[in-house]
């Protein structure tokens, strides 16, 4: 029978689906099997792989690193004593330039009605007034008993006969009532 003449009836087509379905049967656990040992070897072969590179790979960074740093400790100094300079004195004209004018200097009144002036000649004004109080309520004090002195004979005063002695035991309230022990 050739290859494309083929038999296209019902029982033949039956025959060629059950042999189709048995070999993808067949073939199924087949390809697992095989995916499985595939996957088995690839991580096996990731594995050794990277064991062997590992150490090679960190020769490598650290053979670069030993390289770089002196070389970048060079271009440092470099740009330091050469580019720096330069740099620094670019970056003050810039702001020279981009720095805003100031206020213009206060002088004359505009200076002494500035708060913080008007603050301290306050609080110099309140001392001194505070200081002329109290000296003028000293003067007054010592005037009082001056005075007082001045008007009072030297003798001790001699009770009248009306007042009770200082041994009495009357006494009179602010409100006007004589109050007698014991009563």
């Amino acid at each position: 029978m050739s290859l494309t003449n083929t038999d296209r009836t019902t029982a033949g087509m039956a025959a060629i689906s059950a042999r189709a379905k048995d070999a993808a049967a067949k073939a199924v656990p087949v390809a697992q099997r095989a995916g499985t040992t595939a996957v088995q070897g690839t991580r096996q072969g990731v594995q050794s792989a990277m064991e062997w590179a590992t150490p090679r790979m960190q020769d490598a960074v650290l053979g670069a690193r030993e390289w770089a740093a002196p070389r970048l400790d060079e271009a440092a100094d470099a740009v330091t004593t050469t580019v720096a300079p330069k740099v620094s004195s670019a970056l003050r004209a810039a702001a020279h330039q981009v720095r805003p004018p100031g206020p213009p200097a206060r002088t004359g009144l505009s200076r002494l009605l500035d708060w913080r002036w008007l603050l301290g000649l306050g609080a110099v004004a309140a001392a001194a007034g505070t200081t002329a109080a109290v000296a003028m309520r000293r003067q007054y004090a010592s005037a009082t008993a001056a005075a007082k002195a001045a008007t009072e004979p030297d003798a001790p005063r001699q009770a009248p006969a009306d007042e009770p002695a200082a041994g009495d035991a009357t006494g009179s309230q602010v409100n006007g009532q004589v109050t007698t022990p014991g009563r």
